[in-house]
């Protein structure tokens, strides 16, 4: 098969919009992003991360064993004058839907019929396109991929099924199909399939809502960016519109990189460790650093004595497993990243200061907030990971939990065999991490009001999970109270900051620590807010600089003033999931509450800014007194 390049995407773009299983919409074309088994290893480099590694193994299985950045070619292989010879660098995509029409004689007809020819040029990769060079209204005019696919929850995609639906179930007619729109308004009621040989014909509005239930085969169970099917599935195909926000979202797991040195040796071992971590012996270990040496690295190991390096790098060896555990000891899964983060946090007293990845400082909380805000931390310095091991289609991970918990039979794999290795990114930034008072959360969730509402909140989470996929209902838990509360003030102060520090919205992202004690776990009450984008923006500063005691507490009163009233009150204040049964939000809309995708956790669900401030239809159940 040949290779053509055909456009550039951006590695966060790779990671949460256009990931594996992912539609990439092209000028000309959309194309499928192929699984890992048709990924190539260049211009890749191994991520270390011992804390994501392991929860991403109990995710996918102990065959994993690297966490590997995204290939991202060479700048000379770039070059619009280079010797143009096609090449398997990059990401790997195939023509998906399958299916085109033709604009001028609306034939409709797929790719491997050898009706469309591909033309691809030198220098200019977006203009790819198919032609139909024996079109009867034009001169080889470009088709245009078919605006509808089918999917379902289990994270299938197929090709909209045309001569079935055309012929209202199975035949053995072959003949052309034409898409006619005689208007140009696009609705489905005026779209007709037309079949040129027997004349059957049928309008597009058949394939939506009740009929389209009905009308619609079983799913394939196709998985187009692994080339298989999986006929196991039991669902009933879905029609989805090209391009539609439910056809692909990625499933990821992150973790902050707490450093374990000690003293700034062990910090630069922490540094090389990919490069140094097989040095058994001296000979060995004077070879590596040789080669740190001639690209340009190593430096700071130069002042210690090479016995101390290998006593350095034997002590990381076996502190791995120590660690390891204690985390067994702690009833700490290896997926709950969230709980050696929040112990962190929590011990911080003063500065602490390890490397460049990881630089904190407690400072005192804003004085008008002293009695529910016990402690507020500058993250001068951090350092983010995060790996893609999955994608769901139709539900969106934050239906299920926070921490990218879905359960197998709805998240599909990113290869056809157990893969060995996952794409993954790092992104270095700063941020502001608050934690609560623990003894006026817990006085808060004890008063009457806020109980009642939590028994409404169940309700209301068993109604819409009923209304998606009643088999979910008993295995996805509800959020308790402060995880609410923590969310709600979270997205106030990112619309906040957003306002003052000079990122954008999207560049920031919410990381909620919100636990109630129990016999297996510590109670966990905070959040961090910190850059999310893996480019300049990640060091500006401005952030930070947001979180000194005085600002802070400026800016935690105009977050709160600024969602007394929406704009769109009282129909936000009113909003009641259990009236619409298609939300999971009360008092929030996006001219309050709402942030970005990229921005929070949950999908901007369980917010509700009455858990804040009082608003025109509930006073008692605010926190924030």
């Amino acid at each position: 098969m040949n290779k053509y390049r055909i456009g550039e995407l951006r590695p966060s773009q790779i990671m949460f919009s256009y990931g594996i299983g992912a539609i990439a919409d092209l000028p000309n074309l959309a194309t499928m992003v192929m699984g890992l088994e048709e990924w190539q290893r260049q211009h890749t480099q191994v991520i270390t991360e011992d804390r994501l590694l392991a929860a991403v193994q109990e995710q996918l299985g102990a065959q994993v064993q690297q966490l590997v950045s995204l290939p991202i070619p060479e700048e000379e292989a770039r070059q619009p004058f280079s010797n143009y010879q096609p090449s398997l660098e990059g990401i790997p995509v195939a023509p998906f839907p399958t299916w085109m029409v033709c604009p001028k004689c609306d034939l409709l007809a797929p790719i491997t019929d050898g009706l469309f020819e591909l033309k691809t040029f030198r220098n200019r990769h977006s203009e790819a396109a198919y032609h139909h060079t024996n079109c009867n209204k034009a001169i080889a005019p470009k088709v245009i991929p078919v605006r509808f696919l089918t999917a379902c929850e289990k994270g299938h995609l197929d090709d909209f099924p045309w001569r079935y639906f055309v012929h209202r179930g199975s035949s053995d007619c072959k003949g052309s199909l034409r898409l006619i729109e005689p208007s140009v308004s696009g609705a489905v009621t005026d779209i007709v399939i037309k079949c040129d040989t027997c004349a059957a014909s049928r309008r597009m509005s058949d394939a939506f809502g009740l009929s389209g239930k009905q009308n619609m085969p079983r799913c394939r169970g196709r998985h187009p960016h692994l080339r298989n099917f999986d006929d196991k599935c039991d669902r009933q195909m879905k029609t989805m519109l090209l391009g539609a926000s439910n056809s692909w979202f990625s499933l990821s797991l992150s973790a902050l990189s707490i450093p374990n040195a000690e003293n700034k040796l062990e910090q630069y071992i922490d540094s090389y460790w990919l490069t140094l971590e097989e040095a058994n012996s001296a000979e060995m270990l004077k070879a590596l650093l040789r080669i740190l040496q001639k690209q340009g690295k190593g430096y700071e190991l130069e002042n210690y004595k090479i016995e101390e390096i290998l006593d350095a790098i034997a002590k990381r060896n076996h502190g791995s497993s120590q660690d390891s555990n204690q985390e067994i000891d702690d009833h700490t899964s290896a997926t709950d990243l969230k709980a050696p983060e929040w112990r962190k946090f929590h011990s911080v007293t003063g500065l602490e200061d390890l490397g460049k990845d990881w630089r904190l400082k407690a400072i005192a909380p804003p004085v008008d907030f002293q009695k529910v805000i016990s402690k507020v931390i500058l993250v001068e310095k951090l350092r983010e990971v995060r790996s893609l091991i999955g994608f769901t289609r139709i539900q969106s991970p934050g239906d299920f939990t926070d921490t990218g918990e879905v359960p197998k039979e709805y998240r599909a794999p990113l290869s056809r065999f157990k893969p060995s290795w996952v794409p993954a990114m790092e992104v270095r930034g700063e941020g502001i991490f608050i934690e609560f008072n623990e003894a006026s959360l817990q006085a808060w969730e004890q008063q009457p009001a806020v109980k009642k509402q939590h028994i409404k909140v169940k309700e209301a989470h068993k109604t819409w999970l009923n209304q998606r996929n009643p088999e979910l209902v008993d295995k996805i838990s509800t959020p308790d109270m402060r995880y609410l509360l923590i969310h709600s003030f979270s997205h106030a102060l990112m619309r906040q900051f957003a306002l003052e520090c000079g990122y954008n919205a999207a560049s920031l992202r919410e990381r909620i620590y919100a636990q109630v004690a129990n016999r297996d776990r510590q109670a966990q009450a905070g959040l961090l807010i910190y850059t999310a984008a893996p480019d300049s923006e990640g060091t500006l500063g401005g952030l930070v600089h947001l979180g000194e005691a005085p600002r802070l507490n400026h800016h935690i009163h105009q977050a709160l003033e600024s969602i007394r009233i929406c704009t769109s009150d009282p129909l936000c204040a009113e909003h009641d999931p259990a009236d619409d049964r298609v939300s999971l939000h009360w008092a929030a809309c996006h001219a309050c509450l709402f942030s970005p995708e990229t921005s929070c956790e949950r999908g901007n669900k369980f917010l509700d800014r009455a858990l804040l401030v009082p608003t025109f239809s509930q006073t008692d159940i605010c926190f924030f007194t």
